[in-house]
């Protein structure tokens, strides 16, 4: 019977933290993006909030308003990616 060390848990809760900042950083990147989209116009700021890839990709094309946005939501990413 293997059991886990204590180095094996550790790495499991260090990923299981990496996880809740990406999809932290992540949830606050998609509310600057309804703001930054409603400010824009009601119909993105409608697509933003029922599709958020549709949002995305608005902000890709408007970066200087959504830079600080799309680079929140890249960290989130990362910090996801990190954790797996």
């Amino acid at each position: 019977m293997v059991h886990p060390t204590c180095g094996d848990e550790e790495m499991e809760a260090y990923n299981a933290y990496l996880m809740f900042l990406g999809v932290s950083c992540l949830l606050v990147s998609w509310a600057l993006l309804l703001i930054t989209a409603w400010k824009e116009d009601y119909a993105w700021g409608m697509f933003s909030l029922l599709l958020p890839p549709i949002g995305y990709g608005y902000a890709f094309f408007r970066l200087n308003e959504a830079k600080e946005t799309l680079i929140l939501a890249g960290l989130g990413w990362l910090l996801i990616i990190l954790g797996l």
